[in-house]
């Protein structure tokens, strides 16, 4: 899955530590860890915000 961390924040990799996800989408294992990370609000899963902005897009192109 494709995920970011939310805005402010540095998430550290599973079992790497001193290795961080900022802003930049990346790509992790669908793990527990991660999981928990996007309940929490402190990553965000890059995939759903960019189908959310194709949905609004398509909706506003069918409204012109």
């Amino acid at each position: 899955m494709k995920v970011q961390a939310a805005a402010g924040l540095q998430v550290p990799y599973e079992n790497q530590p001193r290795r961080y996800i900022e802003q930049k989408p990346v790509d992790v294992p669908e793990t527990i860890y991660y999981r928990r990370l996007l309940a929490a609000g402190d990553l965000v899963n890059v995939s759903d915000l960019v189908a959310g902005k194709a949905k609004i897009k398509r909706k506003e192109a069918a409204d012109d």
